[in-house]
């Protein structure tokens, strides 16, 4: 039994290794992206600063790490405790950008988001809905612009996302009042 085993093992790594070049997988990097916002830790509350209760203010955000060839980045920040409610759409950010200040928004385009307006829409659950939590999905492109116009929508943002995609990353924080 074990020799039929290694028999088959081994007439199956032959066969593997004779596939054409685009059918085997491909060794990847795993690297990844690393991104924040506010400086704080997946998962930490987000400070009323940052939110409809304060200033309402966009949260300072940095990454580093991107996958070789990104050429821009884009960023989704919703609530999917409210249905995907989408907060912060950026997106043509230029690579050369590694962060953004507080109260302020890159080189690029910003979409409108679900309060019917162009940049950042403050946290503001529901007062007594407990904890939402925030989504930032972020993305390294492999195109310089997607060329969709500035104040595009949600879904118009998604479709060009798709084939542009060279590293992701998803961080969340949370907010309630």
């Amino acid at each position: 039994m074990c020799r039929r085993l290694v028999v088959f093992a081994s007439s199956w790594a032959v066969l593997f290794a004779q596939a054409p070049a685009a059918k085997r997988p491909e060794a990847r990097s795993k690297q990844q992206i690393l991104f924040t916002a506010g400086g704080l830790r997946d998962g930490e509350p987000i400070p009323k600063r940052f939110a409809c209760d304060g200033a309402a203010v966009s949260l300072p955000l940095s990454w580093s790490g991107e996958p070789e060839g990104t050429q821009s980045f884009a960023l989704i920040m919703d609530d999917p405790d409210a249905r995907d409610f989408t907060h912060w759409l950026l997106w043509d950010i230029p690579a050369s950008v590694h962060s953004v200040m507080a109260g302020a928004e890159p080189d690029g385009a910003s979409g409108i988001n679900d309060f019917g307006k162009p940049g950042y829409g403050a946290p503001c659950p529901p007062e007594g809905s407990g904890s939402h939590f925030y989504t930032f999905r972020f993305f390294a492109l492999d195109v310089p612009s997607l060329g969709i116009k500035a104040r595009s929508h949600r879904d118009v943002l998604d479709k060009a996302l798709k084939k542009h995609i060279l590293g992701k990353v998803e961080y969340r924080l949370q907010y309630r009042r």
